[in-house]
């Protein structure tokens, strides 16, 4: 494998830095933190230039709370500043870690996602007649920041850059020397990465066509139940003894008629429906989010937003729920009054 070098001074580029403000302001300008740094913008990545060639930029600095979506995660949403630092350095190494995936994993990656890895997976639902799901336990909470680094030294030989890595990484308040931040753009691209590990063995050692992952989720199929079941003991070795990972228990083998649970929809070989967890998820969701705009806690355009970003998840990989949508539409309490202004 060849390593790629000279990559940091690219990062440390103040026009780098001032695309990667205008990524990260997306969503975020009105936020208090990104409009101080944008009213001092020539200012603040002068600064950031200075301190990311001398070695000194700070990290680690992060909001941190807590949702149930459905279990409980904490999520690590970084400073304005940082967010600029983390979208300047995957503005350079992105392109890198990208040409080291293999073609079926689907997080992250421009041109796939959840839609492409629905589709894909049944694909081969249609072609192998078992399946095979799996997935990690707590898998950003799980990623030894050792191995991880010991890897990204495979890809880049610049060692400015993998300084920089080993700090963002040991900025993470989790487990010692363990641990992804969820919430973090470098986290989403660093754990994609570190499992491309795992494609590349299925696929160029187990040999296995029939295989599809989205970030943590991996599904694979094949011809028999007995075949299976020797693939999910050598996935589950590879994963202990080389990356430091679990599976959670129970990993599910069954025949593609009864249909897999994948990324929110249930596919079978002739269609997609939603999951039972989707669907009582965005009925939770659509109840809450109108009572929200009932109670005068959002405005009608957010509601609007929200709403249709609930419906396009249920509505992904042509999953048939047109009329489940309408059935919970219908449902919704109509009380006829209007947030109070003032």
């Amino acid at each position: 494998m060849k390593r790629t070098g000279n990559l940091f001074d690219d990062i440390a580029e103040w026009k780098n830095l001032h695309l990667a403000c205008y990524k990260a302001l997306r969503g975020k300008r009105t936020r208090p933190d990104a409009r101080a740094f944008t009213n001092k913008l020539d200012e603040n990545l002068n600064r950031m230039v200075a301190q990311l060639r001398a070695g000194c930029i700070p990290v680690g600095r992060a909001h941190r709370f807590v949702i149930h979506d459905p279990k409980l995660r904490l999520i690590t949403a970084p400073c304005f500043e940082e967010r600029v630092l983390h979208h300047a350095v995957m503005n350079v190494c992105e392109p890198v870690l990208e040409r080291w995936l293999i073609h079926d994993t689907y997080a992250c990656r421009t041109g796939k996602g959840r839609e492409a890895a629905i589709l894909r997976a049944q694909c081969f639902a249609r072609r192998y007649p078992y399946f095979l799901k799996m997935d990690v336990r707590k898998y950003f909470e799980s990623v030894p920041h050792a191995v991880l680094l010991e890897r990204l030294e495979r890809l880049f030989k610049d060692q400015r850059l993998l300084h920089l890595f080993a700090r963002i990484l040991a900025g993470h308040q989790g487990e010692m020397g363990r641990g992804l931040p969820i919430g973090s753009l470098t986290s989403q691209h660093l754990a994609n990465f570190y499992l491309g590990w795992f494609d590349r063995y299925v696929k160029e050692t187990l040999r296995v066509k029939g295989y599809v992952r989205y970030m943590d989720d991996m599904l694979l199929w094949g011809e028999s139940p007995r075949a299976m079941q020797v693939l999910l003991d050598c996935c589950r070795d590879f994963l202990g003894e080389k990356l430091g990972l679990q599976l959670k228990p129970h990993p599910y083998i069954n025949r593609r008629e009864h249909g897999v649970d994948f990324l929110g929809c249930r596919v079978l070989p002739d269609h997609v429906v939603l999951s039972r967890r989707s669907k009582l998820r965005f009925r939770r969701k659509m109840t809450r989010l109108e009572q929200s705009w009932l109670d005068g806690l959002i405005d009608e355009r957010q509601l609007q937003e929200r709403a249709t970003s609930l419906v396009a998840f249920t509505d992904a990989a042509g999953a048939k729920s047109c009329r489940f949508r309408r059935a919970v539409l219908q449902q919704l309490p109509v009380s006829g009054r209007r947030p109070a202004t003032g």
